[in-house]
Order: structure tokens, then C-alpha cells, then sequence
């Protein structure tokens, strides 16, 4: 295992972010920011073991430091939309910044993407990563309380990059943490994802108005394109909708423990991801609202409509304002906990 750290760039407050350059035995790349705990590149061997960066990114330090698709990055406090950008707790109601319309999205105008998070390297025997902390104090964007919240990225001799968060609060508060990653198995620049073999392990979504906020309710996926119970095409299913996927799926798992959540399969390169999570949803998302703008990527091409899947692991969108839901209330003396996994291979 190798690890190694370097400069990456400035931040608008003149503090230095740091790129740190993980390798593992099969030749594994992942370089990592403590700018937004972002992901900037993952080098995957396919089957024949070359090399492809499979998570789509920008051209330069300046456009990450916008990033305004969130690419590769920690989205926070709340991953997804809160309708209305507002809750109550204990019969106090909160007003959250509203950074997308009437509703807050993914942690409002400067979230957990735009922090520039503490950080320290680790190795051991099998495994190299970083620790990334970040204090959220009371009032960032709306949300009450002081949060303390941990990140931790660990990459393995088993091709496994994992995931975890931690967080505590001295005041209630909605917690609802993830990584907002951007794959395309056959490499950045290769085109579509349309002929990527899904497999979701769950039999229901979030019904969702025309701003995409939950309703409250529950859909089967039994004979809509939602249903991807069994492995199939991306373009399959994606042709038979407006535009393309950005749905809450309700995964079969509701226990906390880690369990396969999802399989992808990449037949051209060969390469497969597999994702296990504690969360009890994910988000299909597939890039459906890239307009060129700041995205050229580090292929030297401008990112474009569905040239990448998302598999947002987390709470349903919307929890706080729906009882029905997972809860994401995060209260003093409670620790929060959140682990998935990436596992690489190639068939």
C-alpha cells in the first residue's frame, strides 16, 4: 500500500487544500481532498488490467471549488431536498437556506462540498485512507446546533473503498450524510452509461411531486422502470422516462446492518461495483441536468447528459418532514453512525 499527500490548490479564504494519493497492491488509484472531502480521481483496472478513471470530475482547482454538480464530494448536514427548506422539532420550526427554489438541497449555498475539512493520513498493514473532521456550528445554513462530524475513506488490498461518517450534536438536529459519487465504469469521457447492467435490491420508491420532495408515499417498482430487481440495462430503462433517474429507492435492508445494496455491471470494460451500505435508501441519479457549464472534465471533454450514474446512499429525501420515514433526528448524547462500501472487481 502507498500513501502520499500534496498541494492541490487555494481556497477563496487563501487556505491550502491538500490532494492525498492513495495506491493499493492491484493497482488501485484513489486521490482524495479534504476540500469537501471530495474524490477527485479512481483509477480501476478492467478485466484485461487497464487502467480507466471510473469517477468523472473537472479540469481544474477553480471549477472544484465550485462544483456545482457536487461531483465526487460530502453533501451535508442533509443529503437530498428538504421541502420547503424548513421542520420542526420538539415544536419549534427551523428555516434552512434555500438554495434550489422553494427547497434546501444538499446542505444549501455553502455545504459540507464547499468546507475544507481537517485532516490526517493513516497506514496500516491492508489498508491506506484519511480521517476528515469538520465542526458545523449552530446556525450553518439554517440548521441548529453545534455538529461535530468525522469522515472517514479507507482504501484496501481487497479493492474495497469504504465509507464512514460519524457525528454528534449538542442540540437536535437532522443528520443525513453521504458521498455524492459520479461513475462511469468504462472511464470518464467514454460516453453514455446506457449499456451498465443495474441491479438494486429493493421493491419500492419515494412517490415524489414535480419538485421531486417526497410525498409520503411508497410506489412498487413491479413492472415500472423503476424495477431493477433483476440486472438490466440503464438505457433499457432510462428510455422509457422524461429525462432520466432521480429517485429514492427504498432498499429491502431497514436494519442498520451492512448489507449489498446494489450491483453495476460495466460490460465492455468488465468492471463491476458493487455498494453495501447501513443506509436503508439510495438515490439512482444519472446525470440528467449537465449544461457544459464549468464542467469541463479531466478527459479534456465537457461532461454531458447521462455520462454517469449516482448511488447516494442515505435517508429517504425529506425525512424530517415525514414521521412515516427513517428518522434522521440526531439528538445530544446520540452518536451518528453511517458506513458503505465501493467494492471494484472485473469479470
Amino acid at each position: 500500500m502507498k500513501a502520499s499527500s500534496e498541494h492541490f490548490g487555494y481556497t477563496p479564504g487563501n487556505e491550502e487544500a491538500l490532494l492525498f494519493i492513495f495506491e493499493n497492491k492491484n493497482g488501485v488509484v484513489m486521490k482524495v481532498s479534504n476540500y469537501g472531502g471530495t474524490i477527485i480521481s479512481l483509477l480501476i483496472p478492467d478485466k484485461n488490467g487497464s487502467s480507466a478513471d471510473v469517477v468523472l470530475g473537472l479540469s481544474k482547482w477553480e471549477n472544484w471549488i465550485k462544483n456545482p454538480a457536487y461531483f465526487n464530494c460530502i453533501v451535508g448536514r442533509t443529503c437530498n431536498r428538504i421541502g420547503g427548506a424548513g421542520f420542526s422539532i420538539d415544536g419549534i420550526n427551523f428555516k434552512v437556506s434555500a438554495n434550489n427554489g422553494e427547497f434546501q438541497l444538499h446542505g444549501g449555498f455553502h455545504g459540507f462540498q464547499h468546507k475544507l475539512w481537517k485532516s490526517s493520513l493513516f497506514e496500516r498493514k491492508d489498508e491506506v485512507g484519511v480521517e476528515l473532521e469538520y465542526l458545523s456550528v449552530d446556525g450553518e445554513e439554517g440548521f441548529p446546533g453545534n455538529l461535530k462530524v468525522k469522515a472517514v475513506y479507507t482504501l484496501t488490498n481487497t479493492n474495497e473503498i469504504s465509507l464512514d461518517f460519524f457525528a454528534e450534536t449538542d442540540k437536535a438536529t437532522p443528520v443525513n450524510l453521504t458521498n455524492h459519487g459520479y461513475f462511469n465504469l468504462s472511464g470518464e469521457g467514454s460516453g453514455e452509461i446506457y449499456d451498465h447492467e443495474l441491479q438494486i435490491f429493493a421493491d419500492k420508491i419515494t412517490v415524489t411531486d414535480s419538485n421531486s420532495i417526497p410525498t409520503g408515499a411508497f410506489a412498487s417498482v413491479a413492472g415500472t422502470p423503476f424495477d431493477f430487481t433483476e440486472p438490466r440495462r440503464i438505457g433499457e430503462r432510462i428510455n422509457q422516462l422524461n429525462n432520466g433517474f432521480d429517485n429514492n429507492f427504498v432498499l429491502r435492508n431497514q436494519t442498520g446492518e451492512l448489507v449489498l445494496a446494489t450491483k453495476i455491471l460495466d460490460p465492455k470494460s468488465g468492471r463491476v461495483l458493487e455498494v453495501f451500505t447501513t443506509e436503508p435508501g439510495v438515490q439512482l441519479y444519472t446525470a440528467n441536468w449537465f449544461d457544459g457549464e464549468n464542467l469541463l472534465g479531466k478527459c479534456g471533454k465537457i461532461h454531458s447528459n447521462h455520462t454517469a450514474f449516482c448511488l447516494e446512499t442515505q435517508h429517504y429525501p425529506d425525512s424530517m418532514n415525514h414521521p412515516e420515514f427513517p428518522n434522521v433526528i440526531l439528538r445530544p448524547g446520540e452518536k451518528y453512525r453511517s458506513t458503505t462500501i465501493w467494492k471494484f472487481s472485473a469479470q
